[in-house]
């Protein structure tokens, strides 16, 4: 059974940084690629990054140049950099690791940005 654990959310002032860490644990398939949601009130869970095995990454438009997404497959753990966060960048926000025979989803971790 394959568990998501992610950690490094919090409250963050606009303008400033936080690093995400999302772990794997279990029996994981060797192909797969592993990514972030975000789900702010009110709106759909929209894709934030994702990122393959070999290192292939897809970043949502909107978050190009602020966020990065890598991974260290030695651990199993992807990460998401956040910087120059904005109030809307407010949300939980979900691991999820997706393969040709499964897809898990994170307990989600929350993100607010507020002075």
């Amino acid at each position: 059974q394959v568990q998501l654990v992610e950690s490094g959310g919090g409250l963050v002032q606009p303008g400033g940084s936080l690093r995400l860490s999302c772990a794997a644990s279990g029996s994981i398939f060797s192909f797969n690629i592993m990514g972030w949601y975000r789900q702010a009130p009110g709106k759909q869970r929209e894709l934030v990054a994702s990122i393959s095995m070999d290192g292939l990454t897809n970043t949502a438009d909107s978050m190009k140049g602020r966020f990065a997404i890598s991974r260290d497959n030695s651990k199993n753990t992807i990460y998401l950099q956040m910087a120059s966060l904005r109030p809307e960048d407010t949300a939980v926000y979900y691991c999820n690791i997706w393969t040709t025979r499964y897809e898990i989803w994170g307990q989600g971790t929350q993100v607010t940005v507020s002075s």
